[in-house]
């Protein structure tokens, strides 16, 4: 079914944040998601302790590199984040087809955001303005689409608008190493072949401290694309993301028997 004709508030899906599908989306990521990402991908969160004190609603913003971002960034988000956040996907892309608009609504809370002009117009978000008012954060990609190159694009001004609008603050995300794993027009992930075994993808997640929302969308853009371009975190301090596949099962069952 073709939904590319219908504005983007129309094409949001809103059972996909019901409790019901929530604890799926966990488990899904806690035992199938996490676990085929660990097969292609060694994952390191960097700046996780700048989310201390982070209890949200925030605007969750990163730079994109792979189709590969979301999952990896959705997982390295602490649980009490994760749960209450939705992330902006492009209208024309993934919502062009009811199908496909579904799966990803599903598996990763997407809520559809039209890239036209900067998609930041009150009457396009909408339904993105009530999410944030109703204490829900929102992980944006502001470069608008996954680089090409693997050098950063454009940093728009949408999460900056959004984040004054609402007064909320702006968590920075740097992704390095998804594009290895999975560059654009790769349908799936690869590890990497060697002369007898293949091995996995460095990726590094790294949080910045929260920026202050500001009436300068200027300053706000100046400030996330140093930090998109600025030289990835070493290793001190780095932490794996999680403490195995059956910690991890353990942590998931644990979490969905509270509910």
């Amino acid at each position: 079914m073709d939904m590319g004709k219908k504005a983007a508030s129309q094409l949001d899906i809103p059972v996909a944040r019901s409790s019901l599908v929530r604890l799926w989306r966990e488990l899904f990521l806690g035992l199938i998601l996490e676990p085929a990402l660990d097969f292609y991908t060694h994952r390191r969160a960097i700046g996780r302790e700048d989310l201390a004190g982070v209890k949200g609603p925030v605007i969750l913003v990163a730079n994109h590199r792979s189709h590969i971002d979301t999952p990896v960034i959705l997982a390295a988000l602490p649980r009490r984040l994760r749960r209450r956040t939705v992330v902006g996907a492009a209208a024309d892309y993934f919502y062009k087809n009811k199908l496909v608009a579904l799966v990803v609504s599903f598996i990763f809370n997407t809520v559809p955001l039209d890239r036209k002009g900067g998609g930041m117009d009150k009457r396009a978000t909408d339904h993105v303005d009530k999410l944030l008012d109703k204490g829900w954060s929102l992980l944006l990609y502001p470069e608008g689409t996954r680089s090409r190159t693997g050098d950063p694009g454009r940093v728009r001004r949408g999460a900056a608008v959004l984040a004054e609008r609402h007064n909320l603050p702006i968590v920075p995300i740097r992704v390095s190493g998804t594009r290895d794993a999975m560059p654009p027009g790769r349908f799936w992930p690869k590890r990497i072949q060697g002369m007898l075994f293949s091995r996995r993808h460095n990726v590094e997640i790294s949080f910045g401290k929260p920026i202050a929302p500001s009436t300068d969308p200027t300053t706000i853009v100046e400030s996330l694309a140093r930090f998109f371009t600025s030289d990835a975190v070493s290793g001190n301090g780095a932490k794996r993301n999680g403490n195995g596949r059956f910690a991890r099962v353990r942590a998931v069952t644990k979490a969905a028997s509270r509910r």
